[in-house]
């Protein structure tokens, strides 16, 4: 990799800004299957969490690190303070990877050193330089980043830039941390820093963003023009409170305005060859992968990935798009690997035929995980008479990637109308092997399985999200169900896909209860220890 690449580089950070989404937690399998999938996308780099931050962090970057980071993966990098203690935990994290990376970072604006890091810019000039150079020890591949760039002086971030990279760092990352810049201001920095650090040549510019005024994909494309040369961005723009910029709307933005954005990186304005590494046919995919295990729904309006992307309401449009797509589509839906919603299977086909189907949808999976997602399709099948392509993804999705099941769902009856009271009778199996059952009144059939869930499991929680959507169209499509439970100021979530919503439902709260059940027995653990 050249310092002054003349392609874009997708620097994705789903598994590290990405589950600091509220609710969005994920267990090491899940941010396994994610790695799996962003490397099968042809992301450049994963930035698989932040392995000072927790044991379970290491232990999940050592692991994606192990299975992922091969010769021919992507680079594996770690997030790390400009401290000696986060620098040496990622680089033991790391080390398993074939290509590995260093991400360390120092706030620089005024704001940040006067009330959050409490020290002075001349504190800042030593640390940078000194904790690059540590970082070098592990790593040839070490990336800095001014936290808070975009509010920062910009002539103590180019002093700041210079000395980074004078101790080694091969990217300098300029974040919009809260997300307060426009796209002119934004290109306007990293211009400023391509005109003003005179060693900028040794490095890669990058750029990570927030979308608090939902500018994020607009301040990277302008940053693009200006010399960035890596994004860093999210699946579905999920992280911190509005999220990260998008990759999928950044990649087809290069992707369908190539001729436009040539020119910004020396090519022929003409030039076919695509922008980045990307396999756009693994965006839709990788999104519902992301979705489905974080619990964050993308909205059915959002760009490339939402339900509605490639949907023609309007009579005026339908007619156009029949007689020629160009006509109001500027991408083919198939580009992002969205393909026509088609029956493929039911309730006759063999394991072989569902194997080979999972295969050409993406689906890697375990004899263990394919016999218990057959079983699963089949029990669908004899509901359902038609299978689709959709009806696959969320089978699996539910049957294979839940929470641990500790709390397992037996039973769930209920009876209502509007002249009856909504009542739930449930059975439930502990983690210890015990089944109780009880039943309980509520305002609507799922409240009244959510209480009488509640009264068995007796773990206190406050429900904060519920969401029902259809997987495809027709009465016996599937319903998916999302929802998010809040626990002592903590968020978790719970998915769960079926013919019937009700059953739905309640395996949804059974999922999201199973992850706040293993956070409170990590932490009782984690209490013992330290007392």
């Amino acid at each position: 990799m050249t310092n002054q690449p003349d392609r874009i580089i997708i620097f994705d950070t789903t598994l590290r800004d990405g589950e600091q989404s509220p609710g969005a937690s994920l267990n090491v399998d899940e941010k396994l299957n994610i790695a799996r999938a962003l490397a099968k996308l042809g992301v450049d780099i994963i930035e698989a969490g932040f392995p000072h931050a927790s044991q379970g962090d290491f232990y999940a970057v050592q692991r994606i690190a192990e299975t992922v980071g091969t010769e021919h993966g992507p680079t594996i990098c770690g997030l790390a303070r400009a401290t000696l203690k986060d620098i040496k935990s990622a680089g033991e994290a790391l080390k398993p990877a074939f290509k590995s990376r260093i991400h360390t970072f120092l706030a620089t604006s005024d704001i940040h050193l006067k009330y959050k890091l409490k020290k002075t810019r001349a504190d800042v000039l030593a640390i940078v330089p000194e904790m690059v150079a540590y970082a070098k020890t592990f790593t040839d591949d070490v990336e800095f980043s001014p936290e808070d760039a975009g509010r920062s002086d910009p002539e103590f971030l180019y002093q700041v830039l210079e000395l980074a990279i004078a101790a080694g760092a091969t990217t300098v990352n300029i974040p919009d941390t809260v997300g307060y810049t426009t796209p002119s201001e934004y290109g306007a920095i990293i211009k400023g820093i391509k005109d003003n650090v005179p060693n900028i040549d040794k490095a890669i510019i990058s750029v990570h963003g927030h979308n608090d005024l939902g500018l994020a994909v607009a301040n990277f494309l302008e940053a693009v023009k200006n010399g960035a040369r890596q994004l860093e961005c999210t699946i579905n723009g999920i992280g911190e409170r509005a999220g990260n910029a998008a990759l999928e709307e950044l990649v087809m933005a290069l992707h369908v305005r190539r001729q436009y954005f040539n020119p910004f990186l020396g090519r022929d304005v003409n030039s076919t060859e695509p922008l980045t590494n990307i396999d756009t046919k693994q965006i839709y995919k990788t999104s519902r992968l992301v979705s489905s295990l974080t619990g964050m729904i993308v909205q059915p309006n959002k760009a490339i990935v939402g339900a509605n992307a490639f949907a023609h309401e309007s009579g005026i449009h339908q007619d156009g798009v029949l007689k020629n797509r160009l006509t109001y589509e500027i991408m083919d839906a198939e580009s992002i690997g969205l393909t026509a919603n088609q029956i493929v299977l039911g309730k006759l086909s063999g394991r072989n035929a569902f194997r080979t189907r999972l295969v050409e949808l993406g689906f890697e999976l375990s004899e263990e995980d394919l016999n218990k997602a057959f079983l699963r399709f089949k029990e669908v099948a004899d509901k359902k008479r038609e299978i689709t392509d959709w009806d696959l993804e969320a089978i699996v999705n539910d049957e294979i990637q839940q929470a641990p099941e500790l709390f397992r769902l037996e039973l769930v009856q209920v009876s209502c109308g509007d002249h009856s009271a909504p009542t739930a009778t449930i059975t439930i199996r502990t983690p210890e092997g015990q089944e109780l059952k009880d039943a309980s009144v509520g305002t609507g059939p799922v409240d009244a399985i959510y209480k009488a869930i509640n009264r068995v499991v007796n773990i206190p929680n406050e429900l904060i999200e519920y969401s029902v959507k259809s997987v495809t169209a027709g009465i016996d499509a599937m319903g998916e169900v999302t929802i998010r439970l809040k626990h002592e100021n903590k968020t978790y979530s719970g998915y769960a896909a079926n013919t019937d919503v009700i059953v739905a439902s309640a395996r949804a709260y059974i999922s999201a209860l199973n992850r706040l059940y293993v956070a409170i027995e990590a932490k009782k653990e984690a209490d013992l220890v330290i007392n």
